[in-house]
């Protein structure tokens, strides 16, 4: 055979090897992957889907008692499905933008709430919900106008007060911020107690916003007579780090307080500062 002839053969050889070798699984010659990456399976709802012949009424009641449960996407299922039978309830709608704001989604709360208002210009507690997704976005100055437009309309509420003297507290102006503190106390008590579980407090920014703000109302309980709730909140105050807690001593309204041993014993054990 010529010369040629026999380089062409060979080369025709290796490229059929070369096709042959392309072929063969490569993952046969590959020790398995120690981590393997997996897709996560879609966020899955709790409950069954809300029934299409159920009452607005059944629905929102069945809405109410997810939320209890802290099943928030469900609710918002079941409430959703109540505006499609009931799409002029301003309360339906302030209970989804609760719902979302429990779930964090802000800009749909803040559209709920509006929707809600819309409905019913005169709904307090849909103007207070609406001035705490401004609060959420430190829009303060909104915030206060929502809240203080939500006493106009009801001036009983004491979470309204709370809420507004957050605010003022928030924008550095604290003798607002007392006045309407005050008030919400007239009015519950047991209102900061609350506020503080549902984490309006925690919005602060600052550890030493936060430190004087427990300053702020251990004094208005010392001036209400509170002496145990005085001293709590004086507790977190220095735990927090207050720099100017020395003024304990000086504030008519703890005078009282000043002679109880339980507040002598704090102040001389001084709490060391949670960082």
């Amino acid at each position: 055979m010529p010369r040629p002839q026999r380089v062409l053969i060979v080369s025709v050889l290796v490229v059929l090897v070369a096709l042959i070798l392309c072929l063969v699984p490569a993952a046969s010659a590959q020790e398995p992957s120690s981590d393997p990456l997996q897709v996560s399976p879609t966020p899955m709802r709790s409950v069954a889907p809300p029934p299409t012949d159920a009452a607005a009424e059944s629905l929102e009641q069945r809405g109410d008692e997810l939320r209890a449960e802290k099943l928030y996407l469900d609710a918002a299922d079941y409430y959703r499905a109540a505006l499609q039978k009931k799409p002029e309830s301003a309360v339906l709608y302030n209970k989804l933008g609760i719902d979302d704001l429990l779930l964090r989604r802000f800009p749909p709360a803040k559209k709920d709430f509006e929707h809600a208002l819309k409905i019913d210009r005169g709904y307090a507690d849909a103007c207070n919900n609406l001035g705490v997704v401004f609060y959420i976005e430190k829009k303060y100055g909104k915030a206060i106008s929502r809240y203080e437009q939500a006493i106009r309309l009801r001036d009983d509420a004491a979470s309204f007060y709370s809420n507004l003297g957050a605010a003022y507290f928030s924008k550095k102006d604290f003798e607002k911020s007392v006045l309407a503190y005050s008030k919400a106390l007239q009015l519950d008590p047991d209102v900061f107690d609350r506020s503080s579980r549902s984490g309006v407090a925690a919005q602060m920014s600052k550890p030493e916003d936060r430190a004087h703000y427990d300053y702020v109302v251990a004094r208005l309980y010392a001036k209400m007579g509170q002496a145990d709730r005085s001293l709590e909140y004086l507790r977190k105050a220095l735990e927090e780090g207050y720099k100017d807690i020395d003024a304990v001593y000086k504030d008519q309204e703890f005078l009282s307080l000043r002679k109880d041993p339980r507040f002598v014993e704090l102040m001389n054990a001084r709490p060391v500062p949670i960082s």
